[in-house]
């Protein structure tokens, strides 16, 4: 059984002049194409069911007697999921502040040697591509490898409903939204079959001392 986690990249209640929430049906839609392959199951993890207002504190910067709640059970979820799906609408030509502000309050390790797929959308014609752009480099930084299929949903208060369904041609949106999906899926079976032959952090630990430890050795004068 392979397990999902879809972030919603969006804290926005309303989105005049479209209906409340956009972003919540491109969430929708994936959830029910996950879900709907065999032995394979999926979440939507949405930053309005999180504390996230105070002070930035990442997980990993706490001590693990005073951990919150719900940064220590998303932790869990994230290191037990095999593969993620991050729906983001475009700011600035960027990502969403909302999905950064959520990821960044955990380590890379979490995320490590699984692959992750972008979708993005928009009211307008763009479908939000300009933000995949920052989102590659992003989720290559965690470690979940984004496939090299991406969605982007132009006009998605048009396309989908509520409920994540399609408003029309249904068939071409689900065989649209079906190559990124199968390249996820496929990748995320691959790594957690060789994961179960090799542990990854063997051939590269994760950095958990300090910062230095990213940096190539230092060359002695001489």
């Amino acid at each position: 059984m392979a397990h999902y986690l879809i972030f919603l990249g969006s804290i926005r209640t309303s989105t005049p002049p479209a209906p409340a929430r956009l972003g919540e049906r491109v969430a929708q839609a994936c959830l029910r194409l996950l879900s709907s392959l065999p032995d394979t199951t999926a979440e939507i993890i949405d930053p309005l069911t999180l504390d996230l207002n105070g002070p930035f504190k990442p997980h990993f910067a706490y001590a693990k007697a005073v951990v919150p709640d719900d940064l220590d059970a998303l932790a869990d979820n994230i290191e037990q999921a095999d593969g993620y799906v991050m729906v983001s609408p475009e700011y600035n030509h960027s990502m969403s502040p909302a999905l950064s502000h959520l990821l960044n309050h955990f380590g890379a390790s979490l995320f490590a040697f699984k692959p992750s797929a972008i979708v993005t959308y928009s009211m307008g014609q763009w479908g939000g591509a300009r933000a995949a752009v920052s989102m590659r480099a992003f989720l290559s930084e965690l470690g979940c490898l984004p496939v090299s299929a991406m969605i982007h949903i132009p006009k998605a208060q048009e396309a989908l409903h509520d409920d994540g369904q399609f408003a029309q041609e249904q068939e071409r949106w689900e065989s649209y939204f079906g190559r990124t999906l199968g390249q996820l899926t496929w990748w995320a079976e691959a790594a957690k079959a060789h994961k179960a032959e090799q542990d990854p952090t063997m051939l590269s630990p994760a950095f958990n001392t300090s910062p230095a430890q990213r940096n190539a050795p230092a060359t002695k004068k001489s």
